[in-house]
């Protein structure tokens, strides 16, 4: 291969992979559109509550950073639960709840649906527009 030919190849998998890694960058922690219920007997939710659901691991090193900010977030607005569920020992709840990575939270409302749905680091901002929505918290205020 000539050397002009393996430098240009060079580049475009150089310019592929930054813009992936962009992509990848923009999307982490941003709120999802999320649709459907949970089994919140099987999380530990109690029912009529609103709750901050964080699945995690023994080996997520961005996990321990958002569980602080659940729960400055909880105590703030208050009516908030936070719970966090270690997949390690609970692995058959990811596949229900559709967790393919950790940190994963969703923001399950008090009739047990998820209203929204952050994968990686949440935004502080995204998670208070997001709580400031629920109607049961509207009331509170």
């Amino acid at each position: 291969m000539p050397l002009s030919s393996a430098l240009l190849t060079v580049g475009i998998l150089l310019a592929v992979t930054a813009a992936a890694g962009l992509v990848w960058r923009l999307r982490d922690g941003r709120r999802r559109i999320a649709a459907g219920g949970v089994d919140a007997a099987r999380l530990g939710l109690l029912r009529g509550r609103t709750a901050l659901v964080l699945f995690s691991s023994e080996t997520c090193s961005r996990c321990p950073q958002v569980r602080r900010m659940l729960r400055e977030l909880a105590s703030a607005h208050g009516a908030i639960d936070v719970h966090d569920i270690d997949l390690t020992h609970r692995a058959d709840l990811a596949a229900e709840n559709h967790v393919l990575s950790t940190p994963t939270t969703l923001l399950v409302d008090s009739d047990a649906r998820v209203v929204a749905r952050f994968v990686g680091v949440p935004r502080r901002h995204d998670l208070d527009a997001a709580l400031n929505e629920l109607p049961v918290l509207q009331e509170t205020a």
